[in-house]
């Protein structure tokens, strides 16, 4: 097994030098930290992280970075990857990236100095090229949104699919206005739901009505202002498809404070008293304990064994949740004249 001496040697550099390259000590020269970089890729080097970690009487470590753990799918994921390591006498590192794209490598950073022994990432960047560094340092793997620029294990769900089943739902109790509320196509989930959707309206023969298609929204409050924006059209939907359940939070108040209940909902992920509400909200059940319990296992196997050949790309089914926010009918109103409609 090659070891750090064996780096340093080289390298033409002492061992210290070479844990201060992997653990990217900022005063590191440039020439210095290529010829160390590139005795690491010679030589195969892995730092044997967890056998430290335990040499120190200290528990192996799983770094856990989501966009945002107060978001009810992201908690409940973290939460069942916390119950994992626990299984394995392992703790967690929690950290929230946001929403900005460009600090997610300065965050990571920070993350991995705390000796990490895996890694489990929802990204926000389009760019994940600079965790190649630590790729033979630890196991890494990707949940709910696929790795760009770097080659990894990830567990996502069916976000298209689940999109189109939550509109073809509603086009089955016969709405035919159906407004979709959600963030930026720039998020890859919020892309491919959109996707779904559209292919759900064609599908079905439904044109497009562009002011039924609300993105942008950044919380729940956005959200809820979306729906009213929504239902202030001169011809308003009739359902709306909320695209992750963070935004379900303000859309379902929303609708009870304008007395909408009329107004059918589905929400692409499920939330806390979303099955107690009146009427109970239908959903497109992401199962995050699942997903945090599969992407867990994954790091623990690629710990304990790292030679072993997996499956790379896992995408996850979702389901259908009836319930009773669904079961109205629409309430249909005649069009105006020139003015473009879903069907």
């Amino acid at each position: 097994m090659t070891t750090m001496q064996d780096v340093a040697t080289r390298a033409g550099v002492s061992a210290k030098t070479v844990s201060r390259v992997f653990n990217d000590d900022p005063h590191v020269t440039e020439d210095t930290r290529e010829r160390v970089q590139s005795a690491m890729r010679e030589l195969k080097y892995v730092p044997n992280m967890l056998a430290r970690t335990f040499r120190e009487g200290k528990s192996a470590v799983i770094g856990i970075a989501v966009p945002d753990v107060a978001d009810p799918f992201f908690a409940a994921v973290t939460k069942e990857i916390e119950l994992a390591a626990r299984e394995q006498d392992m703790a967690i590192v929690v950290t929230s990236l946001g929403d900005d794209p460009s600090l997610e490598q300065s965050i990571i950073e920070t993350t991995v100095r705390h000796q990490i022994g895996g890694l489990i990432i929802a990204p926000i960047s389009a760019d994940q090229s600079y965790l190649a560094r630590w790729q033979d340092s630890f196991p890494i793997v990707f949940i709910d949104r696929t790795p760009s620029k770097f080659n990894a294990d990830y567990f996502v769900e069916d976000d298209f699919g689940g999109a189109c089943e939550a509109t073809q739902h509603l086009i089955s109790h016969g709405h035919t206005r159906i407004a979709i509320v959600g963030d930026s196509t720039e998020v890859p989930t919020t892309r491919l739901r959109l996707e779904g959707y559209l292919a759900a309206l064609d599908s079905a023969g439904l044109k497009v009505d562009k002011d039924l298609v609300m993105l942008g929204s950044h919380d729940a409050d956005c959200a809820a202002a979306a729906c009213k924006t929504l239902l202030a059209l001169p011809e308003p939907p009739t359902a709306i498809f909320s695209s992750n359940a963070r935004f379900s939070i303000g859309v379902f108040p929303a609708l009870q404070t304008l007395n909408r209940t009329d107004i059918a909902l589905i929400s692409y992920g499920d939330f806390t008293m979303a099955d107690v509400l009146r009427p109970s909200v239908t959903v497109i059940d992401q199962d995050p304990r699942h997903v945090g319990r599969v992407a867990a296992e994954r790091i623990l196997a690629r710990i304990s064994a790292p030679a072993k050949r997996f499956r790379r790309k896992n995408i996850l089914p979702v389901n259908l949740i009836e319930r009773q926010s669904c079961q109205s009918s629409p309430v249909l109103t005649a069009p105006e004249p020139g003015l473009m409609t879903i069907g």
